[in-house]
């Protein structure tokens, strides 16, 4: 990618996060990346965003604390995109042997790689310890794998504890994992539990993390100070038990839940900080090394869809605009809109926003391009009456949307453009990924085309 562009002398932007965006969907628009017939569908990544983004996160941290911010890969994989992030300086997250290529693929060091999953596999585990990786174990049993390995050949990883504080749930069940009965880490408060993860660190010199992630969107920053003291407290006992310093460093995973009613951070960096100040004041003291590991946080704000309306519609009564953006890219919202509410904003054919005035709004579904009946991004939306070969925009996608497809009905994964604001208003396009055309999509799902027969049964001779 080419250098950012985007500062004046001050060395701040100019165009705000939805200026920008305002001024990309227009570009796009005249630079044909949103050409109805050929690529009515496409996503975008704000980099200056991105770089406030990273900007915020670095200040809220007291400058005199070692803190090392990595990147969850899971919230956006594209290998560009984790160079963009490796650009600013992050380390990286992974939870796979998929992300760990992928993060390795984009430049990242394993000294700068922190790998996390419930289901390490020996080889992965093997890798990652020979490398140098960055380790947290999820469980008793994987435990002792890694025992088997340090046995042998030894390993320079920073080796951690995964622990499940069981301090509650947030309002979605499915992003909490501090909950009593949680799949991830060493349960913490199960009877004998404290005791018999304080003797696993004893027997274990090399063993010297703590880690703590109690979920995501969701939860409230109560809820995720709540389990950092409770980790806290348990390295203040292993380090007295031990006659010494013997836990190094605390991660604290990410979690920061997103706002997704408007362009507003809120909450911010500063504001979990400010919270574990308040609740857990041991973390802040300098006397441990810490990792975070931020990702939707990090870049939904600073992405978007755009797609061109195919057909407008109306069905009792209800106004439907037909439109390429769907489950395909938006699984989450589709398949639970309660608990993922996008917004969605109208722009016109040429890219310029609806005016919204008095009387001007109609209710509408938001539909996408799939086969089945609740493929709607958005239900009942008062929005400007929409038309054939206008826009829609579905903002706060940077993260888990576009990246993560869902290949129902074998439709194309987008194009993603990075975009930059010059102190101009001029919008400088970098493509990160191409759309997959129908020749990659049958690629992707050829399989062994000599393994079975095309001749049908009842031809059989």
């Amino acid at each position: 990618m080419s250098s950012p562009r985007l500062l004046p002398p001050s060395g701040r932007p100019v165009f705000g996060r939805s200026e920008r965006r305002d001024r990309a969907v227009r570009a796009a628009v005249r630079a044909d990346l949103l050409a109805p017939d050929e690529t009515p569908l496409a996503a975008f990544l704000d980099l200056t965003g991105i770089a406030e983004t990273v900007a915020a996160l670095r200040s809220a941290w007291p400058p005199e604390i070692a803190v090392e911010h990595t990147f969850a890969a899971k919230a956006n994989s594209l290998v560009p995109v984790l160079r963009v992030m490796l650009g600013h300086g992050l380390g990286c997250e992974v939870a796979s042997p998929g992300e760990l290529a992928q993060a390795l693929a984009a430049g990242f060091t394993p000294q700068h790689l922190v790998l996390d999953s419930p289901a390490k596999t020996r080889p992965e585990l093997e890798a990652a310890l020979a490398a140098g990786v960055a380790v947290n174990v999820d469980n008793y049993q994987e435990l002792a794998r890694v025992d088997a390995l340090m046995d042998g050949a030894g390993s320079s990883s920073r080796i951690g504890l995964r622990i499940n504080p069981q301090v509650g749930l947030g309002s979605i069940a499915a992003m909490s994992t501090a909950g009593s009965d949680s799949k991830f880490g060493f349960a913490l408060s199960d009877p004998g539990a404290r005791k018999d993860i304080i003797s696993a660190f004893l027997a274990r010199p090399w063993l010297r993390w703590l880690h703590v992630h109690v979920g995501s969107q969701g939860c409230p920053l109560e809820l995720s100070v709540a389990g950092v003291a409770a980790v806290v407290e348990l390295a203040a006992e292993i380090d007295a038990l031990a006659g010494g310093s013997r836990i190094e460093g605390i991660d604290i995973g990410g979690g920061l839940p997103v706002n997704f009613a408007d362009d507003r951070d809120d909450p911010s960096f500063a504001d979990q900080v400010a919270a574990l100040h308040a609740g857990a004041p041991g973390l802040l003291t300098g006397r441990y090394l810490l990792v975070t590991e931020f990702g939707r946080s990090l870049l939904a704000k600073n992405g978007f869809m755009a797609s061109r309306v195919e057909y407008t519609k109306s069905s009792g009564g209800r106004a439907i605009a037909l439109t390429h953006v769907g489950v395909q890219v938006a699984a989450r919202t589709v398949f639970l809109p309660e608990s993922w509410p996008l917004r969605v904003l109208a722009y016109d054919a040429k890219g310029l926003p609806h005016p919204v005035g008095k009387g001007a709004t109609v209710t509408q579904d938001i539909a996408g391009p799939c086969c089945f009946a609740g493929d709607l991004v958005a239900r009942a939306r008062d929005l400007p009456p929409l038309a054939p070969g206008d826009l829609v925009v579905v903002p706060d996608t940077g993260a888990y949307y576009f990246s993560t497809p869902f290949h129902y009905n074998s439709l194309p994964q987008p194009a993603v453009h990075a975009f930059e604001v010059d102190a101009a208003g001029d919008v400088h396009f970098t493509v990160l990924s191409r759309q997959e055309t129908v020749a990659d999509i049958v690629a992707r799902t050829l399989g062994e085309t000599t393994a079975l027969s095309a001749t049908a049964p009842g031809d059989a001779r």
